[in-house]
């Protein structure tokens, strides 16, 4: 576990370094503030422009959960630019021979950063949330946003060889995030062929209001991760 803690702080020190993947990290909180202020008041100005009682305040909801998936996968997104430098370079190969090891590098690079941002999202979520969540549904939500962090960063390690595919995966692994906005614009039975996302259905948690949708949603996420790894191991050297 020193090890991993090592190379973890080598790796934030290479963040510091890299104003692209700092300001990723630093993403999250901007989004926080933008969603808290800037969203009421669009809201009240739209409602006085259209003469609707409601724009925006129906999808409160869809904001906080985005907010808490933004955390992990921000970070993730970084660690894992991060992986596929190390690879391009073939820096792992050296990094396994030592005391950290597969299983030190998995913790360093997957593991701590997941908790980090999840240890975040517990702190922010109930600042810039728009809707009244209680204690449970921050930590179910901060929760299945860290598993959603880490499926887009298995994605991004398991389908690109290197940083230039990196960049365009990442795009395409965001668009898992996209369950979630099906039952709030998909009516009907048809909203559930995007169930096999593990963000539909922690929008249908947080929609219909019912925290036994948060099972599924982790079962979905810990059956990706489980696939996702599986690969990425036997990619690894």
């Amino acid at each position: 576990m020193k090890a991993a803690r090592i190379s973890f702080m080598q790796m934030m020190l290479f963040i510091r370094r890299d104003m692209m993947l700092f300001a990723s990290c630093a993403a999250p909180l901007l989004a926080g503030v933008f969603f808290r202020f800037a969203v009421p008041v669009m809201e009240r100005a739209l409602v006085s422009w259209t003469g609707r009682t409601e724009v925006l305040a129906p999808y409160y909801g869809l904001f906080d959960l985005i907010f808490s998936m933004l955390a992990p996968i921000m970070f993730c997104f970084v660690t894992a630019m991060i992986v596929l430098e190390e690879h391009d370079d073939h820096i792992e190969n050296y990094l396994f021979i030592t005391t950290l090891g597969r299983k030190g590098y998995l913790i360093s690079r997957i593991f701590l950063p997941v908790v980090i941002a999840f240890i975040m999202t517990v702190i922010l979520l109930p600042v810039f949330k728009l809707t009244a969540l209680s204690a449970v549904e921050v930590l179910l939500l901060s929760g299945t946003g860290a598993l959603q962090g880490i499926i887009i960063a298995l994605l991004i390690v398991t389908l690109s060889t290197n940083k230039l595919e990196g960049m365009a995966v990442t795009k395409m692994s965001t668009l898992t995030i996209l369950g979630a906005f099906a039952p709030y614009f998909v009516r009907g039975r048809i909203s559930y062929i995007l169930s096999f996302l593990p963000s539909f259905w922690i929008g249908k948690t947080i929609y219909d209001h019912k925290i036994i949708f948060m099972l599924p949603a982790i079962l979905a996420a810990f059956l990706w991760i489980y696939i996702l790894m599986k690969k990425f191991l036997r990619k690894l050297p």
